[in-house]
């Protein structure tokens, strides 16, 4: 989805950043950019911001969050 809306997802140290810049995701997740063999065994990495941490996780993209939303990169 996020090619076809013309952006890229955060990669985690994109994710970091951001959350250091105005922390969100505090009550949400949102997936991340996955490295390809992470991908390639049917997983995914998500993240969030909680007790004013950054905390990154992993799950099957087949998982109950394939409604979770993304965070994403448009370069102009």
């Amino acid at each position: 989805m996020a090619s076809a809306m013309g952006i890229q997802l955060l990669t985690e140290e994109q994710y970091r950043y951001l959350q250091s810049l105005s922390p969100c995701d505090e009550k949400t997740y949102s997936w991340i950019e996955t490295p390809a063999a992470i991908r390639k065994l049917a997983g995914a990495l998500f993240g969030d911001y909680r007790y004013g941490q950054v905390f990154v996780y992993h799950n099957g993209v087949q998982s109950y969050y394939a409604a979770r939303g993304f965070r994403g990169c448009l370069r102009v």
